[in-house]
Order: C-alpha cells, then structure tokens, then sequence
C-alpha cells in the first residue's frame, strides 16, 4: 500500500490564468479544460478566439467534438432530465449562451465573463475569412426548405463555411431520426461540423445517441439560428442581446416563446432564492479557508484521495496532478471528502471532467465520507446527484 500526502499551495496568479483555458480544449484530457459547475451543469470559461482555436484542432484531428451551449432553458431542463443533463456533462465544450447564466457566475464570483452564443459562434464561422480552407457545414433540421435556402447563401457569399449537405429529417422520434440512411447521407457529405437546428432537448438527445456513428468531428445544436440566418425570425439588436433582455425580442417576434420563458423564469427565480443567495452567504463565509493537503492510498483494485482543508480554486493545479495520476492507474478512483471543509465551482467542475473520464472507460467517480455540511453545498450547487454514487 502507498500513501502520499501533499499540501498545495495558494496560487497568487488564478485570476489571470481563469480569462482563458490552460489548453485548446480539444485534447482528449478534459483535465486540462477551465470549467466550472455552476448549478448542475459544466460552462467553460474561454472567449471566441479559443473557441475558434479549438474546433479548428478538433477539425484537424478529425475526433468526435460536441459542443453543447447552455442557456436558462438548458439549465431548467438539466435539473429533471437526467438524461438531458447527462448529454451536457459528456460535451467537449461547454458554451454560456444566456446572460442570465453570466450573471450567476458575477453573483458566486465564477470568472465566466463573456456569452458565447450559438448564434454568435454560427455567425463568426460565417464571416470568418475564407483565405483558407472553408469549413464545410451540414444543416440538420429547420423547417421546410429553410437549410437549403442557408446552406445557397453559404455558398453563394463564399465565407468561412461552405454549404455540404442540407437534410430535413422531420418531426419522428430520436430513433427514427436516425436511421442509417439519415446517418449514411450526413457521412457522405464529409462535413467538419454538423449544425442541428432541433429543440433543445431532441438536439442533445440526437447528438449523445449518433456520436460515435457519425464522422463529421464537430457538432453542435444552434437551435433558433436557422431561422435567423434565413431571414424569418429578426434576432435581438445588439444592445438588447448584451442586457440580457433579448427574451422581450424573441417573445415579440414568436410570441408561442412566452409559455418557455414564463416556465423557465420562475424556475430560475427559485434558484437563485433557494441556492443562489444561500451560496453566496456561504462563499463568503469560507473565503479565509486557504489550505488542501491531498492525501494518496492505493492497493491493488482502487486509489483513494482524500481532500482536507479546502476545495477552492486557488489549488486546482495540484488536485489536477493528482487526479490525472490517479486516473492514469486505471483503478477505481474514490475521493474521500470527510475532512473537506468548502469545495467551490471550479473543483465542482474538475470532479465533473474527473467523471467524464471514468465515464469513457465504463467507471465510475465515487466519494465517501461527506458531513452534514457539505452535503449541503453539493445540493445547493445542484450536483447531489455526484454524490448517488457514495462508497
């Protein structure tokens, strides 16, 4: 048996290093992604020049990339759809579309600043410079004729996408959806992106259920932007979309929305009184906690790591080397929390790329020894369901 013990310093430059991710994202190791577990679901911290860095490596390593973009509506949904949420924890990215998800993260002090909307990123990708190859596109979904009067456009301006394959699948179930004549011709179009214009829900659904039968490496659901690009829905101006009040705009121009934004508002109402506030209570009152010593037992079937002091950012890199090194023995890995004073968004994100990892090899992350306490801010961050898989 092994046993190592290590203290980890306070890190003096994390407000720096959190502006952007440590790498380009694409890596195989989602370690190495800067991530946060705001309210049950992952959101990376990054900016459009990293996004862009990061699908152009997936691009030329040709491995599966999904990119899921989070906003209010996948936020509410994730919390009573278990596979829906799961959809989101498996993505390679992680996107805040949604101010309002913004604004949580200034309220728990989550360095998460910029929203990267689907549409944006569809509408950067479109105007980006076509001095080099195009990135080829396949439009999935959209009504009648909408894709292909987009996927002309494309091709006609002759931007940064180029227009390869244009399908309607129809309103059928998942399955249906995905049939190998549906999957044979999105293949055959030897596209780098696939762009799905679903719900939400039937998105994500489709994506997690196809992702290692298509060969296109990125994929992302862009939701409403196929009704923008074509023309028949005018999006927010600019100024609304920045104050986060582009919701008025989508309500005025399909006033069917007020339904979703009227459900979804008052479920995120009640979050942020029944977990929001009482986190930033309890965010101040554990800011003087400033030590985490990582203690290393092994035998022949498992690693254990049990975490003392405090979960908090400024001591993530050494909790990722440990944690790497431990996923690297191909063990069961539990994390023992009993003597875990705080454990704060970014280790909340680090367990979930921790689970995402065991996941890909049919493991599991397990933890054991949580108090009363800590419960506690494990339910109040939304993510007790980690806590199901106790030793």
């Amino acid at each position: 048996m092994l046993n190592t013990l290590r203290t980890l310093p306070a890190s003096s430059d994390f407000a720096d290093r959190s502006a952007e991710p440590q790498s380009a994202c694409a890596s195989p190791d989602d370690l190495s992604r800067n991530i946060f577990g705001l309210l049950g679901i992952p959101v990376d911290a990054l900016h459009f020049p990293s996004l862009l860095r990061s699908m152009a490596l997936a691009t030329n390593v040709g491995s599966p990339f999904l990119i899921s973009t989070p906003n209010v509506n996948f936020l509410v949904k994730s919390q009573i759809n278990d596979s829906f949420r799961e959809s989101i924890l498996l993505s390679d990215l992680c996107l805040a579309d949604g101010m309002p998800l913004i604004w949580i993260a200034k309220l728990l002090r989550i360095p998460i600043h910029e929203r990267v909307a689907g549409s944006d990123l569809f509408g950067r990708l479109k105007s980006a410079n076509a001095s080099g190859r195009r990135l080829r596109v396949f439009l999935l979904g959209g009504a009648e004729g909408l894709a292909a009067a987009v996927g002309a456009r494309l091709n006609a301006e002759r931007g940064g996408l180029e227009c390869v394959g244009v399908l309607n699948p129809g309103f059928g179930t998942i399955e249906e959806m995905s049939s190998s004549k549906i999957i044979d011709e999105i293949n055959a179009s030897d596209a780098d992106l696939i762009a799905v214009f679903f719900g939400a829900e039937k998105a994500q659904g489709w994506l997690l259920h196809n992702h290692w039968r298509l060969r296109a490496p990125v994929r992302a659901q862009f939701g409403a932007t196929i009704n923008f690009e074509a023309g028949t829905v005018r999006r927010a101006p600019p100024m609304l979309r920045s104050t986060g009040f582009e919701w008025l705009w989508r309500i005025k121009e399909e006033p069917y929305l007020w339904r979703r934004y009227w459900s979804d508002g008052k479920a995120l109402l009640a979050m942020l009184v029944t977990c929001v506030l009482p986190l930033m209570l309890s965010e101040r009152r554990t800011r003087n906690l400033n030590r985490l010593s990582i203690a290393r037992c092994e035998d022949h079937g498992s690693v254990t790591l049990t975490l003392s002091g405090a979960a908090v950012a400024t001591h993530v890199d050494g909790a990722i080397e440990q944690l790497r090194d431990a996923l690297d023995s191909g063990k069961r890995l539990i994390v023992d929390v009993s003597n875990t004073q705080y454990i704060d968004a970014r280790f909340f994100g680090l367990f979930l790329m921790v689970r995402k990892q065991l996941a890909s090899r049919g493991q599991r992350l397990l933890f054991t020894g949580a108090s009363a306490g800590l419960r506690r801010i494990f339910r109040l961050n939304r993510f007790e369901f980690l806590l199901s898989q106790e030793v």
